[in-house]
């Protein structure tokens, strides 16, 4: 059996595109940079997508979640085999960094370690509220709506006192379903943008920024959104290393993404621990990084 040190995980849609469109093609580099890099460092490298059903995961040290991103429209299935394959090789990030990071109540964990985050209205499953009764409670008059578990802006929102009334099934159907988190809109995102901070094994490597398209709310590329060169200054900095270090443990990677909110303060959107962008495309020698932390962890399994 063909052994290997790392396996770099992708989804099925990435593993063997039929089509390389232009977005295909930035996985594909973003990817290969990270792999090329490992390879560099003389890590025998395999990328596969996480569902791959014929690869015996206790054949590599490690796996690094990269571009995983169907996980959400599948989660029982990558669930029981995140908890499978936890238990033959080491991921990167661990089992615990990626279940916690899942589900965003997260948020509230890193906001009790003194990390400042939207203000934000998490809304349990079976909840009997309507959409009016959560504005009534909170004064809120625009809000951004979206599921607890998600990604890429799915069922993701904006409403204002207009806009509730139209919504009110969707989020009954949802609602029963899933938690929901309700916040509100906050509009320095629209005029700023929101920047993108990389952070690996605690270092700060580059940052990118975010804007939506004019009319949009979204910034993500899904939507129309665009991402430009980002010099972030040293309290962004500061900001996205201390989110790092507050987790329980420290991820061997992350993106910490942050925006001036209502009050002119800094916020964190975002903490990405599983299958974030990282742009290695803007700034490649951070994927250098990366891959020196990744093979030290892999050097201390031996």
């Amino acid at each position: 059996m063909k052994t290997y040190d790392i396996v770099i995980l992708t989804d099925h849609k990435h593993a063997n595109p039929a089509v390389i469109d232009d977005y295909t093609k930035n996985v594909i580099t973003e990817d290969a940079l990270v792999a090329n890099t490992l390879g560099q460092l003389g890590l025998n490298v395999v990328r596969l997508a996480w569902n791959n059903p014929y690869f015996d995961w206790s054949s590599t040290k490690a796996v690094l979640f990269r571009t995983t991103w169907d996980y959400f429209d599948n989660f029982g299935k990558f669930s029981t085999w995140l908890n499978k394959v936890s238990k033959v090789t080491t991921l990167i990030n661990s089992e615990a960094l990626i279940r916690w990071n899942i589900d965003k109540h997260y948020l509230l964990d890193l906001q009790q370690n003194n990390v400042h985050i939207a203000e934000t209205l998490f809304i349990e499953r079976g909840s009997p509220k309507s959409l009016k009764d959560l504005h009534n409670d909170t004064g809120w008059k625009e809000t951004v709506l979206k599921p607890c578990v998600s990604g890429s802006a799915r069922h993701t929102y904006k409403l204002n006192l207009e806009t509730i009334a139209k919504h009110e099934t969707i989020f009954k159907d949802l609602i029963a379903e899933e938690t929901m988190m309700l916040q509100p809109f906050q509009h320095r995102i629209i005029s700023e943008g929101e920047v993108s901070i990389m952070v690996f094994n605690g270092q700060f490597t580059h940052a990118i920024l975010k804007k939506a398209k004019a009319g949009d709310f979204r910034v993500q590329d899904d939507f129309g959104g665009s991402v430009h060169d980002y010099s972030p200054t040293e309290a962004e900095i500061e900001f996205a290393v201390n989110t790092v270090n507050a987790c329980a443990e420290l991820p061997l990677y992350a993106r910490v993404d942050i925006f001036n909110d209502n009050m002119s303060k800094i916020a964190l959107a975002e903490l990405e621990l599983i299958e974030p962008e990282l742009w290695f495309r803007k700034h490649p020698k951070a994927a250098l990084i990366l891959a020196e932390a990744i093979k030290e962890k892999i050097e201390q399994l031996n």
